[in-house]
């Protein structure tokens, strides 16, 4: 099959690598009609988190489903199907508490947590692919209505869209609450969305990438809601979200950026985004951090950054008495939801979308997506395109 293939730092191909195949009584293998480059892939592609040179990227996946495994019962050849990033057995303690991002028994190396294409998380070959296997298909695959419907916002449900509302989640966002979310990426803007049909009151999105900006202000658009853009760049944006909640804070905060967070500059400032949310989140107030942050990264800009430790304002935090609410998402325990939202017409998560290009194409679109080129927003890969 065809596949988009890491290499090293900044070097990727398309080629022709082994069909996956069968090879558990509970596995599947999809078609992949839509794969999705995900902000996360950047961490591998820019050398920030070490990858096995041969692996197939992809952790963002849907399709159809082309072969099952014997003891596959739910699932069946033709379902359609979104893919959770999250790669779970079903059955250990983690994954039957509803932590799925944490199943203590698919990651050969012991770590808690696996997925497709991506650093650390298992030997699993991701979807940017013609075919990706599935394993514990009943367990962790999604029906999806047939057909082709919904295919841009559908693709949004194996990863971002989940992990936004995953965000408000832990930032216990609901009815009447105001929140502040830094970062305008995909993650960022899900999690705008979700504030807005969680039923907040006032949202702000701060980043400074103008076309980034544009499309938050989009986020709240299908249940009326305004959000604001903070353009970091041009303001402070403290004393920005200070000001429109009249001096009171927000009362939830979602960090959305991660561990390369960065001024308008370039500038890396591992703790920039916590201590901006620390000061504008109001006392007893709740964060939910959903932005990646790494156990080790060696070209960090400070010394305790490299072994994972990023010192921000804590002290101020505890006098606050601040929840903080962090970790990857447990897609399963929203997607489901989540889709349906999309079937009724309530979620749109694909007005975040700005290309769709063939897999062919692939080693081009994370070139620009990672140059951050003016639009370069959401890519959507589809291996079946002529």
């Amino acid at each position: 099959m065809k596949a988009v293939v890491f290499k090293a730092p900044y070097e990727l191909s398309v080629e022709e690598v082994a069909d996956p195949r069968v090879e558990e009584p509970l596995d599947a293998v999809i078609r992949i009609t839509t794969a999705n480059i995900c902000g996360s892939d950047l961490h591998p592609y820019e050398g920030r988190a070490e990858l096995e040179p041969g692996m197939v990227l992809g952790h963002e996946n849907m399709g159809v489903v082309e072969e099952v495994g014997p003891g596959v019962n739910r699932i069946k050849k033709g379902d359609r199907v979104s893919v959770p990033f999250n790669l779970a057995c079903g059955t250990c303690r983690n994954c039957t508490a509803g932590w799925t991002s944490a199943c203590l028994r698919a990651n050969p190396s012991g770590q808690p947590g696996a997925g497709y294409g991506y650093p650390n998380m298992g030997p699993y070959w991701g979807g940017q692919a013609e075919y990706l296997r599935v394993p514990w298909a009943d367990f962790n695959l999604l029906h999806l209505p047939e057909g082709t419907e919904h295919e841009s916002d559908f693709t949004m449900l194996s990863d971002i869209f989940p992990t936004g509302y995953h965000g408000t989640e832990l930032a216990q966002v609901a009815p009447g609450k105001t929140v502040a979310i830094f970062g305008a990426g995909p993650v960022g803007l899900m999690a705008a969305h979700s504030a807005a049909i969680r039923g907040a009151s006032q949202v702000f999105v701060v980043d400074h990438q103008p076309d980034r900006l544009r499309l938050a202000e989009q986020a709240g658009s299908k249940v009326g809601l305004e959000v604001t853009a903070v353009n970091a760049a041009e303001t402070d944006v403290v004393e920005a979200i200070m000001d429109g909640t009249d001096g009171f804070g927000v009362d939830c905060g979602v960090e959305a950026v991660g561990y390369q967070a960065h001024d308008a500059s370039g500038q890396e400032h591992p703790a920039m985004v916590l201590d901006n949310l620390v000061q504008v989140v109001r006392a007893t107030g709740h964060l939910g951090v959903v932005g990646v942050y790494m156990p080790e990264d060696p070209d960090a800009a400070t010394e305790p950054a490299k072994e994972g430790r990023v010192a921000f304002d804590f002290g101020s935090a505890f006098t606050k008495g601040l929840s903080i609410g962090t970790g990857q998402c447990p897609v399963k325990r929203y997607n489901q939801e989540l889709r349906d939202l999309i079937i009724r017409g309530v979620a749109s998560p694909s007005f975040i979308v700005s290309h769709e290009v063939a897999l062919d194409e692939a080693v081009d679109a994370y070139k620009k997506f990672d140059e951050r080129a003016d639009g370069y927003t959401k890519v959507l890969l589809h291996p079946d395109a002529a």
